[in-house]
Order: structure tokens, then C-alpha cells, then sequence
């Protein structure tokens, strides 16, 4: 994944219009973690789980490349707003699909764009208290899809403390029951996570390959053993 601010959509775009394949995948992984975030919100308020968000992102991405060449905009928000409404057009075939109405909604469809609109833009406010200030780069990019690539460099248990409390609004008690975790863990654990997600919208994700590679060579899935950033970030 490309440095956050690196992207520059006036060039990739037209090139991936062109038929560049390179590009596109490219393009695909910077959108891929945000598209997942709302998805998986959306899933679990409208389906209870019943769909599978990275196979809803799949198809989403596939929709947009058959129809790449038709797109009109030029920047970032254009393109992460034609995404949302590509996903709440295959998340609408799934709510017919599961509650037995064949027909299509435009209503439905609306309410989508929609919600997965506040889906966004819940997390691009649900971190925002974790930013002394916005650097440069994040304003020259959606906020957005920023931390939800910023949450995807976290481990997993960070990640999921950071969602499920500030997107899906779950107190902490509830938090450490999804989680299987124990209560004081829960709490323990989420100020780590903001400090972690905090240095990657820096642009220090350095940091949190260098606790991976610790982490891979202990075989301790998810524990920040790296003794130069332990007390930094702390242990789990």
C-alpha cells in the first residue's frame, strides 16, 4: 500500500481507464480496507451477518472495472462516492435476496447510498480526537479512507476494539463480550490502539512493520514484542 498522499488519481485514473490492469489493482488496494469498514457495518446493521463483506467488496470492485471506462470524475471523493453507491447496489440485491423481495427498490437503494454515506462519514469523525492535527497528506486525501488503511496496519485486536467501539458504538463491557476478552484487557488494550492507529496517520507505519516482523519471529500473533517501540506503544 502507497503512502498516504502519494496518490495521485488525475494520472492513475485515465491510465486505468486505458486498460492498464497495473494500475487498477493498484488503485483496488487503496480502496479495499475503507470499502471493507463500511461494508462490514452495513452487513452486520442490515443482513445480521448473513452476507460476507469481502466477497461484497469483491464484487463491488468488479462492477466498477466493467464499468471504469464510463466513470466521469477525477478525484478522490468522486471515485470513493461512486464506490458507495456500486456497494449499496449489490448490498440492496442481498437485502431482496434474504428478505424474499424480488423486485427492485429504489428506496432501498437511496437508504443505502446513504447510510453507507454516514457509514463514511462515522469513520472519519470516530478518530478524529486521536489527531493533535491533521497533517498535509490527510488533507489532500478522504479522511476516511485514510484511517480505515490506517486501521487495516493494525493488529487485529486493536483494530477490533477501535471499531466496535467507536463505529459500531458498543460500551466497553459490550466490547470485551464480542471480543472474548475480559473487561480490564478491553480497557487496556484501547488506548494502544489509538496511540497505534495515531503514529500511522502520521506517516509512521514503519513502526508497525518493525513490531510485525518482532511479533512473526516470537510466532505470537498480534503481540508487540519489538523492544525498540514496546513501551511506546505497550505490550497487549
Amino acid at each position: 500500500m502507497s503512502q498516504p498522499g502519494s496518490l495521485d488519481l488525475s494520472k492513475l485514473l485515465p491510465l486505468a481507464q486505458a486498460g492498464c490492469d497495473t494500475i487498477w489493482d493498484q488503485l483496488v488496494e487503496q480502496y479495499r480496507a475503507y470499502l471493507l469498514l463500511i461494508a462490514r457495518l452495513q452487513v452486520g446493521r442490515r443482513l445480521q451477518g448473513k452476507a460476507d463483506a469481502s466477497e461484497l467488496v469483491q464484487e463491488t470492485f468488479l462492477q466498477a472495472y466493467q464499468h471504469l471506462r464510463h466513470f466521469q470524475g477525477r478525484t478522490e471523493s468522486e471515485l470513493v462516492a461512486w464506490l458507495r453507491e456500486i456497494i449499496a447496489s449489490r448490498l440492496a440485491k442481498l437485502v431482496r435476496r434474504y428478505y424474499g423481495t424480488q423486485s427492485r427498490n429504489i428506496r432501498l437503494e437511496c437508504d443505502l447510498v446513504s447510510e453507507l454515506e454516514q457509514s463514511s462519514h462515522a469513520v472519519d469523525k470516530c478518530l478524529a480526537a486521536s489527531q493533535s492535527s491533521p497533517s498535509q497528506q490527510a488533507e489532500r486525501r478522504e479522511q476516511a479512507v485514510l484511517i480505515a488503511n490506517g486501521l487495516a496496519q493494525l493488529p487485529t485486536h486493536y483494530r477490533e476494539v477501535l471499531v466496535l467501539r467507536h463505529l459500531e458504538g458498543l460500551s466497553f463491557p459490550e466490547v470485551a463480550q464480542r471480543m472474548g476478552r475480559t473487561l480490564k484487557s478491553v480497557e487496556r488494550v484501547w488506548p494502544r490502539a489509538l496511540r497505534g492507529v495515531r503514529e500511522v496517520l502520521r506517516g509512521n507505519p514503519c513502526v508497525l512493520r518493525l513490531c510485525r516482523t518482532c511479533q512473526m519471529a516470537r510466532g505470537r500473533e498480534g503481540a508487540w514484542v519489538c523492544p525498540r517501540w514496546q513501551t511506546w506503544l505497550g505490550a497487549p
